[in-house]
């Protein structure tokens, strides 16, 4: 396949607060995490009504809204990028920031003299583990690259529309509200990027919540190995438990807790660190969690689209019209090992 890329381009984000929406889209389709999955995001584009014209898939009347991490680990990440940039760029597609997209970008950003840093992602066996398939797949094409990174320098970090919000991970609103009044497109800059790799500060901080989510330390300095083979010391966490007792009750990752620490009581520092999005908030679509199983609302309000597709899962999506509450018949996906892997996608 063949791509050109092209000699301008116009700045991705939105312009305000909440995304004005055009009285000719109808309706809108949220995608979880593709990572690489071309193929797989090919089949479920056309399942959504979506094909090619000119080139780049639309469907007239609706708009993509992709939930971040098109990059890292799957084998057709070139090409699931020119699919998604394609979309964003001819007003069939908006797009957020993911974790991944995130950690590539500092990867390859080096660190500015003077800050003792030489990238401003470290480049260790384990970061490097993460974005080596994006590197490989991108390093004859240095154009290409050289557009998609400023491509994702330009990427909203969580877009709000009238009736529902979209964030990669996590809706943090008094995060949400500090940086909105520094930055009202939603769009970092150079200098948020630069300070967003310091620990402790407030950029690392939002990043580090919207991107990647709630977490809580394992207890008594305990670890765990989890299933992609990583050393951790800290658990995912869901932000929507309204009165939780154990760790059992906030664990939300594919790996379960030890036993014996699902059945620890929480800490008050533990209290102090969860968050809380009530079922009074706008609808939340997020991504990033590596669910499994057939894709199903999370509470009223809040869908989780990640189903591990780069892992034999299911590409979802949510096909959004005018419902306020989550319908479960709303869900529409590609079963990556049944449809996908007899293709050699993965």
């Amino acid at each position: 396949m063949t791509f050109t890329v092209p000699a301008e381009r116009n700045l991705v984000g939105v312009l305000s607060s909440e995304v004005k929406v055009t009285s000719d889209v109808k309706g809108y389709d949220l995608i979880g995490d593709v990572h690489g999955c071309g193929l797989s995001l090919q089949k479920l584009l056309a399942k959504l009504g979506y094909s090619k014209r000119k080139g780049v898939y639309s469907n007239p009347g609706r708009q993509v809204i992709f939930l971040g991490d098109i990059v890292d680990r799957g084998p057709r990440i070139r090409e699931s990028l020119h699919i998604v940039y394609d979309m964003v760029e001819a007003g069939h597609a908006h797009i957020v920031m993911g974790n991944h997209e995130f950690n590539y970008l500092s990867y390859v950003t080096r660190g500015r003299e003077g800050s003792g840093l030489s990238y401003l992602r470290e480049h260790n066996p384990r970061h490097h583990r993460i974005v080596a398939e994006t590197l490989e797949q991108l390093a004859n094409y240095p154009d290409e690259e050289e557009v998609f990174l400023q491509w994702i320098r330009e990427m909203p970090v969580y877009l709000e529309f009238d009736r529902f919000r979209v964030v990669h991970a996590c809706w943090h609103q008094k995060l949400i509200d500090r940086f909105e009044a520094e930055y009202p497109n939603h769009v970092i800059d150079d200098r948020f990027l630069h300070r967003s790799s310091k620990r402790g500060t407030f950029e690392w901080a939002l990043m580090d919540r919207l991107l990647r989510g709630t977490h809580l330390r394992l207890p008594n300095g305990e670890a765990m190995v989890s299933k992609d083979g990583f050393e951790r010391r800290f658990f995912r966490t869901k932000f929507w438990a309204e009165e939780p007792e154990f760790y059992g009750d906030v664990v939300f990752q594919p790996d379960p807790l030890p036993e014996h620490i699902a059945r620890m009581r929480l800490t008050d520092q533990d209290y102090n660190d969860l968050l809380y999005y009530g079922p009074e908030e706008k609808m939340l679509f997020i991504g990033h969690y590596w669910r499994e199983g057939q894709p199903a609302p999370i509470t009223s309000n809040i869908a989780c689209l990640d189903y591990s597709a780069v892992k034999y899962g299911k590409l979802v999506a949510y096909r959004l019209d005018d419902e306020t509450v989550i319908q479960p018949d709303k869900f529409i996906y590609v079963d990556v090992r049944r449809e996908i892997a007899d293709e050699s996608n993965l």
